[in-house]
């Protein structure tokens, strides 16, 4: 079975490298000789713990996490973050740092107001999220327990291209559109979390890292299953795991480590970011409305300033097997999403169509 000849650039869920769902397919009803598919596994299997711990073990190398921090393979979507990150870390009576820089973390700051105060540090909504904070802008308070953003806003294509200091202050930051697209420095973070369906797994798969001595502050009121400190204890067994995302993730860590780990991927995404926005800049029908500076390598966003005519455009991307290239609601005109599993060569076939688009119209 292969592949129809589509180019899938969806924001999320988003396109799975080709090998790994080929040895999925493989193993789908008989993983390892054990006559069992890795979905019907007991999770307290010592099978599957294999399964499990190899993952994690994975992704602590990939992304060089110290020991200092615990992986947690959650569930509930980034968006169950929103509220998790205040119950566990703001405390009784207090106050975190919320960068403004899209859609995400908007929702984020309003979630963390039913939990303490909320200062918005900085909010770039009036210049239409088309940039992102630099340090410089970012009002922070010493005494905040920790300070949030987004490191890349999927609607409006924009990606921080730096780690904010935020001096004492932990930082948490939503990196589920551009985890392990870019080598980062785990020791700088008190959190990162990410759903899985843009670079990792299939939806339904949350993972997060969290430095050990943030866990424990909960406050009281916090749900049984939003507690780190249970989860950490636990090992992210205190109920069913997402079982065979967990698989799917550990399939996609040996196929990153087959690109070069996260190093040789970031070159991949370069060119293909590089390519299609020296497409866009020399079209004088399309712009990117993302400043420089401030462009996401994983979410192209690129308009006309016609919307008939960027309708136009999407129905005819997708008649010539172009997915997912309808721009986000919020933001309008269209969007490549270039997560790691999108091949060089479907970045080189829509430059193209954008080329024979303008020629034509």
């Amino acid at each position: 079975m292969t592949r129809e000849k589509t180019y899938n650039f969806a924001a999320g869920p988003s396109m799975l490298p080709t090998s790994v769902l080929e040895r999925a397919s493989s193993e789908m009803l008989n993983y390892k000789g054990s006559g069992m598919s890795v979905m019907e596994m007991s999770h307290r299997s010592s099978l599957y713990q294999g399964i499990f711990d190899e993952a994690k073990a994975d992704l602590r190398r990939l992304m060089s996490i110290p020991e200092t921090h615990e992986i947690l393979f959650l569930q509930g979507g980034a968006s169950s973050q929103f509220s998790m990150v205040p119950l566990n870390l703001m405390g009784e009576g207090g106050t975190a740092d919320y960068a403004i820089s899209g859609n995400f973390s908007s929702i984020a700051a309003k979630e963390a107001q039913k939990y303490g105060r909320v200062s918005i540090s900085a909010d770039t909504s009036e210049a239409g999220y088309t940039k992102v904070p630099m340090q410089q802008d970012l009002k922070l308070d010493p005494a905040a327990r920790y300070f949030y953003y987004c490191s890349n806003n999927t609607i409006y294509g924009t990606q921080w291209q730096y780690v904010p200091d935020a001096g004492n202050v932990p930082i948490v930051c939503d990196m589920s559109s551009n985890i392990l697209s870019r080598p980062v420095d785990v020791s700088k973070f008190g959190i990162i979390f990410a759903g899985a369906q843009k670079n990792m797994a299939p939806a339904g798969l949350t993972v997060l890292i969290i430095d050990k001595a943030l866990a424990g502050r909960e406050i009281p009121m916090t749900p049984l299953m939003m507690s780190y400190k249970l989860m950490i204890d636990k090992d992210s067994m205190y109920n069913t795991p997402p079982c065979y995302n967990i698989y799917m993730l550990g399939l996609v860590l040996k196929w990153l480590d087959e690109q070069g780990g996260v190093s040789g991927i970031q070159r991949a995404n370069e060119k293909k970011a590089k390519m299609l926005y020296d497409t866009i800049d020399a079209s004088k029908l399309f712009f990117a409305p993302a400043k420089e500076g401030s462009r996401s390598d994983m979410n192209i966003v690129f308009r006309s300033g016609n919307d008939e005519l960027d309708a136009k455009f999407a129905k005819e991307a997708a008649a010539s097997g172009f997915v997912g290239v309808k721009g986000h609601r919020l933001a309008g005109g269209m969007r490549a999403s270039l997560y790691n599993a999108v091949p060089l060569e479907a970045a080189e076939r829509l430059c193209e169509f954008i080329v024979k688009f303008e020629k034509e119209n």
